[in-house]
């Protein structure tokens, strides 16, 4: 194998992606990772030579990509908020749409008459790499959060993305949903739980084909785990305070029932960029 410029290897490996929307995306994230180069040197020394390793490197990828391997686990990180994450086979890659719930987690309007240097507490349930309970962490340095979840690999990566984003405010805690809490403690609850159909063809198809399905599918109606968070998530929750649930975008009614048959009050449902119903937001009742 020789040696071959950069805008030569991406030409081919985009036209060997081209059945992907984001064939050529996937390319260039790909030879970034070879050459351990942020994109735009792609752009800026489209003439550099590759030498024979880094080609067989990068062909490697792409090959493996083309079988459908995402992206995320063919370099071993994604960003999220403003954090770059490790991911593995063990965990969820985080998405875009995630990033919703921590913006509405966030917003100072959720749990008004707190003094800004006031002491929360928050619970991320079913952390994965620990993408929405270190984006909060990084934003509210002075929180204490308790990220959970039932895969001790999935935690591990967890604690090395706190360490690799030096993030000292998260305590990671072993265990299904809220198992490992302190009931009446927290005044906010967050989760992106599994809420897909265990029998949804969906799950067969695509990059989620090689993501853990336990992080993936919930069920008959993929909303076992929601119930389930639902009903353990109240006696947690100090009075007044919040469960934050990410979900489907078909599935905001039923979640909303779901948590007012729980006891929840106040329950609404936000949409995300393309208008979908993705999180729904319950409280405590006051009084």
């Amino acid at each position: 194998m020789s040696s071959a410029r950069i805008d030569v290897v991406l030409a081919q490996a985009s036209q060997a992606l081209a059945a992907s929307t984001t064939g050529r995306l996937d390319a260039e994230l790909l030879l970034a990772h070879v050459l351990d180069k942020p994109r735009s040197y792609l752009f800026t020394w489209p003439e550099q030579l590759l030498d024979c390793a880094q080609v067989a490197a990068f062909r490697q990828l792409v090959s493996r990509r083309q079988m459908g391997v995402p992206v995320a686990y063919l370099t071993g990180y994604r960003e999220f908020w403003h954090l770059t994450l490790k991911v593995t086979e063990a965990t969820l890659i985080p998405r875009p749409d995630t990033e919703l719930l921590v913006e509405l987690a966030l917003n100072p309007e959720l749990l008004p008459g707190q003094e800004p240097s006031a002491t929360i507490r928050v619970a991320d349930l079913g952390t994965g790499t620990g993408a929405i309970a270190l984006a909060l962490a990084s934003e509210q340095p002075h929180w204490d959060i308790v990220a959970v979840d039932k895969s001790p690999e999935a935690l591990t990566v967890a604690r090395e993305n706190a360490a690799n984003n030096q993030i000292a405010n998260v305590l990671f805690l072993e265990g299904s949903w809220c198992d490992p809490l302190t009931q009446g403690a927290l005044n906010l609850i967050v989760s992106n739980p599994p809420y897909i159909a265990s029998d949804d063809p969906h799950l067969k198809i695509g990059d989620v084909r090689f993501e853990p399905i336990p992080a993936l599918a919930s069920g008959a109606d993929g909303l076992q785990d929601i119930r389930q968070i639902a009903k353990q998530s109240l006696p947690c929750l100090v009075t007044g305070g919040w469960l934050l649930l990410e979900h489907g975008y078909d599935q905001g009614a039923l979640v909303r029932a779901v948590l007012a048959q729980a006891g929840f009050s106040q329950i609404r449902t936000e949409t995300d960029l393309a208008g979908h119903d993705r999180v729904t937001l319950a409280r405590r009742p006051v009084g």
